[in-house]
């Protein structure tokens, strides 16, 4: 069914536009992925590009409805509170070294799209310097840009812009246009693309985008024909460019994905490296190519540093000439005190250690390239054979983390108002890498994205049982009776009782006045939330934690679990530790730090 095309660039064409993109990268991802060889070959640039618009995607439908929830009959949001939670849900939720330039590049079009006197710029014209400014910010992000990527992809769909003349439908369609042609020009700028016989999948992935842009203000999405070539476009089929979904070949090879694992999922895992969502865009060759910054692929750097940072700019001035100085691939993105960070390093401390000279790093993601792999001889590594049963679970915090990684489980660490995206628990249960994996999500919002999740894991042939956890202390009980040995589903009805059989609160600081079951709140009082609901409102965080305990207790319990946030107080675990052995007989008590996980206090009874 056609799309019903937007006129001008308001929030909703936004909404539409990362929608459709989402969509199309959807559709294109296992193809991105698979022609993947630049700069240094992993085969996931199609899911990390999908990854950072998922959360954009994310970050606006939550501004429609923040502003449905307070302004029901004010009509939409405004188109800057639209482009910038684009931004910076794409900022936040960026993978890769494609992923994190496409986060700049949305990040250029919102600071045009929501400058100022916005009227001026939701036109053709509007678009045309958002698409320029784009393409020069994300150039200016890197710290050594090397045509035949998707710098030049970007820059040619502004360029192309520029001379167009028109509604946003048509600056739109010249920009893909411009694109596509670029596309099948990069096998020509890079000596590792022509021998690989692909175009840049980093590249591809923006005609996927831009193609999904032309969608938004004509309705229709650019035609493709049998061949593989645009229907709109003059760019000659012969180079097999594709259109938004046509093939990416250049001629008839099969090019060697980074899928040395065996599992077909292309994140070329090895030697229990949990982490392998880094850079997008892998270079198998290693007779001194350049790389997306222009150092040379001899050997190549060991490990992919990503974190997101907040610092201000001065420090981040420094901070890039330090990282250019420690590796290659260097990509720094973001403003107003808030940046993604993408470098690869042979000293990975380093990079984290210059991050947090320059400010706070979070979030932080180190892959291990692997000895032995494409990215450090061109070797192939043996196939990793698929472990039969695994545990993949949300977090929310480093400490519970570390907790659940050394009890054999792979894991999704959830910033507080920041929750996983379906697509991330894919990436995870695949990360897993066995037959059979329990799903625990150890929240109860995340419920439907779990079990999207799931679904598409199974149809990737992953047998998926998903325990509906709402709380990281229920993932805690599930884990400790979870048996690899026992039959699948009598493991995961183990699992589901004993979850179920774990009451669990969280002590969290009111951040507004509101209406709770206990009564109204005032911004910064100490909420008490047992199962979900406020059960107690106080001025202390150790009084209210006692009374929310004594509460719990009374129905019953043998075990307390208590897990602090970084804000708890000092000798709060001290305190309800004795409350417990004083009060309640043939009780025990295990006490966790939980990082920086949102609530103050987390606490179980089972």
């Amino acid at each position: 069914m056609a799309q019903v095309p937007q006129t001008f660039f308001d929030a909703l064409a936004v909404r539409t536009w990362c929608d459709l993109a989402l969509r199309a990268l959807g559709r294109a991802r296992e193809e991105i992925d698979a022609i993947n060889v630049y700069p240094v070959a992993d085969g996931d640039t199609g899911t990390n590009l999908y990854l950072t618009v998922e959360s954009a995607v994310a970050a606006v439908e939550a501004v429609f409805a923040g502003h449905a929830a307070s302004m029901p009959t004010a009509g939409r949001p405004a188109l800057a509170d639209a482009a910038r939670a684009m931004a910076h849900g794409a900022l936040i939720g960026a993978r890769g070294n494609s992923g994190t330039i496409l986060a700049q590049l949305l990040r250029g079009m919102a600071q045009v799209l929501a400058a100022d006197g916005e009227t001026a710029h939701t036109d053709g014209r509007g678009l045309t310097l958002a698409l320029r400014h784009a393409a020069d910010s994300a150039r200016q992000a890197v710290a050594r840009p090397v045509e035949g990527t998707v710098l030049t992809v970007a820059s040619a769909a502004a360029d192309a812009a520029t001379g167009a003349k028109g509604d946003c439908a048509t600056v739109a369609r010249a920009a893909y246009e411009g694109a596509r042609a670029a596309l099948a020009a990069t096998p020509g700028q890079l000596a590792v693309l022509e021998r690989a016989g692909v175009v840049d999948a980093g590249g591809r992935g923006l005609v996927a985008v831009l193609g999904a842009l032309v969608e938004t203000f004509t309705g229709e999405a650019p035609g493709v024909d049998p061949s593989g070539a645009s229907g709109a476009s003059g760019a000659s089929s012969a180079s097999g460019a594709s259109g938004a979904g046509g093939h990416a070949r250049v001629e008839h090879r099969e090019v060697g994905r980074a899928d040395d694992d065996g599992d077909g999922d292309g994140d070329g895992e090895q030697g229990g490296w949990a982490d392998r969502d880094g850079d997008s865009d892998g270079d198998p060759e290693h007779g001194g190519d350049e790389c997306a910054d222009g150092a040379s692929q001899e050997g190549g750097p060991a490990f992919e540093v990503i974190y997101l940072l907040e610092a201000d700019d001065a420090a981040v001035a420094r901070l890039r000439a330090r990282l250019d100085a420690l590796g290659d691939s260097l990509v720094v993105v973001g403003g107003d005190g808030l940046w993604n960070v993408h470098v690869h390093v042979d000293d990975a401390g380093a990079a984290v250690e210059a991050g947090v000279e320059a400010g706070r790093p979070y979030r932080i993601r180190i892959t291990h390239f692997g000895l032995g792999d494409v990215h450090t001889t061109g070797a192939e590594r043996p196939a990793r054979e698929r472990a039969q049963r695994a545990v993949v679970a949300v977090v929310p915090g480093e400490g519970l983390a570390g907790l659940y990684t050394e009890a054999g489980a792979t894991t999704v660490l959830a910033r507080p108002g920041e929750p996983p995206a379906s697509g991330e628990l894919v990436e995870a249960v695949r990360r897993a890498h066995a037959r059979e994996v329990v799903l625990l999500p150890n929240d109860a919002d995340l419920r439907h994205t779990a079990a999207a999740a799931a679904e598409q894991a199974r149809t990737e042939g992953i047998r998926v049982a998903l325990i509906p956890t709402r709380s990281a202390v229920q993932g805690i009980a599930a884990l400790a009776v979870h048996e690899p040995d026992r039959r699948f589903d009598e493991d995961v009805v183990t699992m589901t009782s004993a979850a179920g059989a774990t009451r669990y609160a969280e002590v969290v600081v009111a951040e507004r006045q509101s209406w709770t079951m206990a009564g109204i709140c005032q911004a910064g009082d100490v909420l008490g939330l047992i199962d979900g609901d406020v059960a107690v409102i106080g001025a202390d965080v150790t009084v209210t934690a006692e009374t929310v305990l004594d509460r719990m207790l009374a129905a019953g319990g043998e075990l307390v679990t208590l897990v602090l946030g970084d804000e708890a107080p000092e000798l709060v675990a001290e305190h309800l530790e004795a409350r417990v052995r004083e009060s309640y007989l043939a009780v025990d008590t295990v006490v966790y730090r939980g990082g920086r996980q949102g609530a103050v206090l987390l606490i179980g009874v089972e």
